[in-house]
């Protein structure tokens, strides 16, 4: 039967090695296609991550 407390470890904070912490959240609607090409790279979330921040910075060299 499982703990009704929780798990100690699950408490602890992430550790991170970035310059800056992700404490931002972004939610949007794509399709099924895109979906599914992006959930089958090796780390989508840093898949999604550097691909804004390349949309980003190419917009603000325009």
């Amino acid at each position: 039967m499982p703990n009704p407390k929780g798990n100690p470890q699950n408490f602890e904070p992430i550790k991170s090695d970035r310059d800056k912490p992700l404490d931002g959240k972004l939610a949007f609607r794509v399709t099924k296609e895109v979906e599914e090409q992006v959930k089958a790279q090796d780390d989508p979330p840093e898949f999604c991550r550097e691909a804004i921040q390349k949309a980003l910075d190419e917009k603000k060299g325009k």
